[in-house]
């Protein structure tokens, strides 16, 4: 997929672009992490991996930032359990 995640800090929330429709992971901000509350995936895109895209997007900007995440979602818990690589990442 050629979009990649942006941070929308107005709306407090990662944004992943897939034609006309937008999945996003909302999230709320502490001194050093950030915890993701929910995730979403427009119905007539789920199944395709979008969400996983969505998260592994937003984990690398939380990188980059320096912080760390708490993963407030259950969506976000199974993917951190399917990828031991981002670990490090979780406060």
């Amino acid at each position: 997929m050629a979009a990649s995640v942006r941070d929308n800090k107005d709306r407090g929330r990662f944004e992943l672009d897939v034609g006309n429709d937008i999945a996003f992971a909302n999230y709320r901000l502490t001194p050093t992490a950030v915890i993701i509350t929910h995730t979403e995936t427009p119905r007539a895109l789920r199944g395709r991996g979008i969400a996983s895209e969505l998260v592994k997007g937003a984990l690398d900007l939380i990188r980059r930032d320096g912080r760390k995440v708490i993963a407030g979602c259950g969506f976000v818990v199974d993917y951190l359990d399917r990828h031991p690589e981002d670990a490090d990442l979780v406060a």
